[in-house]
């Protein structure tokens, strides 16, 4: 007498499901180091529009103030060499005030010369990579390491 019963097996076995498990996890680790510089960068944008404003606010000083204008030596307050900037106007939510300065600027060089700087921010949630950036007059963004 012959036994012509057929087993059949249903499910996974524990070593598919750990390779599963493993490649799911591979997944996820590089999804969320690509994610993580995708945030940095957003939130660079804020700083980097900011910088921008300040530029253009350079190109304005040296347009009213002529070739022979003093330079100017704070971007915030209202005085001779001031860009006119007031308390909050540079604050935003990775951002603030003092997290922006002038480097050089040299109103009376045919065009404008300038080196502006914004360091990682002290506002809520600032980004982390890279430390700062710098905008010249030629419209030049440049991490600082």
């Amino acid at each position: 007498m012959t036994n012509n019963r057929r087993t059949y097996r249903f499910g996974f076995t524990l070593i598919e499901l750990m390779v599963v498990i493993l490649i799911v996890a591979i997944l996820a680790a590089s999804a969320i180091a690509r994610y993580r510089g995708r945030v940095d960068a957003v939130r660079w944008s804020e700083g980097k529009v900011m910088l921008g404003t300040i530029a253009t606010a350079l190109r304005a000083y040296a347009g009213e103030k002529g070739w022979n204008g003093a330079n100017p030596t704070d971007i915030f307050g209202s005085g001779q060499t001031e860009l006119g900037f007031e308390p909050g106007d540079l604050t935003g939510r990775y951002f603030a005030d003092g997290d922006f300065q002038i480097d050089a600027v040299n109103i009376n060089a045919q065009p404008v010369t300038f080196t502006i700087r914004c360091t990682a921010g002290t506002g809520i949630e600032p980004p982390t990579i890279p430390s700062g950036y710098t905008l010249d007059q030629s419209g030049h963004f440049a991490a600082i390491p």
